[in-house]
């Protein structure tokens, strides 16, 4: 097809990341100066000159926007809040960006879902929580952000929540744990809220912390698959006439007092959540960096042990140190990052240093993750997608308008969703999200009809295509700033005009060769 040839003729055009250490720049890049922005960049420049590692230049500003909206809210500018942005001289205009997202409903939805995975938010099989308690889980998990629930209370209500799985949404963490054993509950706190893996404990830690989760109770209704979920006060008496409680100890050793009058998660809870706990904090201080750099300072954010120190100490307890002061609002912190300088470095390296990575010295190129990835191609061309589940029951019926960022259960999905790595929502790792891309994958974006179909009957980018009176680089450049955020280069649109003098290609033909070349451009399909 003749895609595939202009493809690679637009690519020649692109412009090309510079060479590591080349000193060269790239529409990438900004004229500003790079300099510290608080304690965050403090602690990083200073780990940077001590290691002797030179990091990238700032981002530009089309850079910095794309890479905030899909931070922030999964979901790429259009054309008309590209041009806002870059037209906008004010000196605060990237911050004030920042406060725009974080207010916008689909910081919500996004966040919803990468909550989502990590709670393992599954109606069917291996997870069973049913669709109607998925629902009642999503709902809780989208109002807690929404309403920036501050994270020690967001963890306490998962810890400690008692009733139905139908109408008391954060009991479902105790069900979409695939055994009710206490070792495996146990296991699941550790790794969402510890950040550690149990496999690599001793038994008898493991029990020790086991004992927090032996009460908790599970009780059917009349309801077709409702369950209680409780505090089981009689297993509780039993336990502690046969002296099971005396075993109990929390992560770090210490030995916990247990009595059969009061939960022993609230126990373990009143454990977690004090600042002073410093196990707490840092798990989830270290997954939000991770999570808008592309690797945590412990590296991987859930694999905390002691022979995996941290790159960078003072940056980590700098973050911990700010959660705590802001009452453990995520928000907060989610501000801090994006507002530093060293979020805002660009992804073209200049340093050759074998720490750089390690050390953040440029902002990591990562693939859209597949859910962003498919609303992004619905956005674009104004279509739709097609949602199922293997088994159909209350709830699985999905309009097709419905964005893929916001779908609430982990086994409603499409062949484009499955294809693109969208995790399974099985073991509440973060490993389990696969954005590493795959010959299928690319075949599928450069060859399948199901893309091709989306361009072509755009009914949002059939006009442009259709105009044959419109200047060609005026109709460029809005594919330009559509597609991929940013207005062409000079050298861009000489290709597309000398493409456009084809035979074959005059006219509309080139703009839909365009926009199928720009979907499937890397610049496109990854954050930068």
């Amino acid at each position: 097809m003749k895609h595939f040839a202009f493809a690679a003729l637009l690519l020649l055009a692109i412009p090309a990341y510079a060479a590591p250490g080349s000193g060269q720049g790239s529409v990438f890049d900004s004229r500003a100066e790079l300099a510290p922005q608080g304690r965050i960049d403090d602690a990083v420049f200073r780990r940077w000159k001590a290691l002797g590692i030179q990091p990238a230049a700032p981002c530009s500003d089309h850079v910095f926007l794309r890479r905030a909206y899909l931070d922030l809210i999964g979901t790429i500018p259009t054309a008309q809040e590209v041009r806002r942005f870059l037209g906008d001289k004010s000196a605060d205009k990237r911050r004030a960006l920042v406060e725009r997202l974080l207010a916008r409903e689909e910081f919500a939805d996004y966040w919803a879902m990468k909550w989502g995975d990590l709670l393992r938010v599954k109606a069917e099989f291996p997870i069973n929580l049913w669709p109607n308690a998925v629902q009642a889980y999503h709902r809780w998990i989208r109002t807690s952000i929404k309403d920036s629930l501050p994270y020690d209370r967001f963890a306490r209500e998962l810890l400690t929540s008692s009733g139905s799985n139908f109408r008391v949404g954060p009991v479902n963490f105790y069900r979409a744990v695939q055994t009710k054993e206490p070792q495996a509950l146990a296991k699941a706190v550790a790794l969402l809220f510890l950040g550690e893996r149990v496999e690599k404990w001793d038994k008898a830690r493991l029990d020790s912390m086991a004992a927090f989760f032996s009460c908790v109770g599970y009780k059917k209704t009349l309801e077709w698959k409702e369950e209680i979920v409780f505090f089981d006060t009689v297993k509780a008496a039993k336990d502690a006439e046969a002296g099971a409680f005396k075993t109990a100890a929390f992560p770090d050793g210490a030995p916990a007092k247990l009595s059969p009058d009061k939960d022993p998660r609230e126990v373990f809870a009143d454990w977690l959540i004090t600042p002073q706990n410093p196990w707490f904090t840092r798990n989830i201080a270290n997954r939000v960096w991770s999570w808008f750099l592309g690797r945590g300072i412990i590296h991987e954010p859930d694999d905390i042990r002691p022979d995996n120190p941290p790159a960078n100490p003072e940056l980590l307890d700098v973050l911990q140190k700010e959660l705590v002061a802001a009452k453990y609002d995520l928000k907060h912190l989610f501000r801090l990052i994006l507002t530093s300088a060293t979020y805002q470095l660009s992804s073209v390296p200049r340093s050759v240093h074998p720490d750089a990575l390690a050390q953040f010295a440029c902002h990591p190129v990562r693939r859209l993750e597949a859910e962003v990835l498919a609303d992004a191609l619905c956005q674009i061309t104004g279509t739709t997608e097609e949602y199922s589940s293997a088994i159909p029951e209350p709830f699985t019926f999905i309009p097709e308008h419905n964005r893929s960022i916001a779908l609430a259960d982990g086994s409603i999905t499409s062949s484009f969703l499955e294809l693109f790595g969208r995790p399974p929502r099985d073991t509440g790792l973060e490993s389990e999200r696969t954005n590493d891309p795959t010959p299928p994958q690319r075949l599928h974006l450069l060859n399948s009809s199901h893309v091709h179909q989306k361009l072509e009957r755009s009914a949002k980018l059939r006009p442009l295509f259709s105009d044959t009176r419109r200047d060609l680089r005026s109709a460029a450049t809005e594919l330009y700033l559509t597609i991929v955020s940013r207005f062409p280069t000079d050298e861009e649109l000489a290709t597309v005009e000398a493409y456009s003098k084809g035979e074959e290609t005059k006219g509309p033909n080139a703009l839909l060769d365009l926009a199928w070349a720009l979907v499937n451009s890397t610049e496109f399909l990854y954050r930068h």
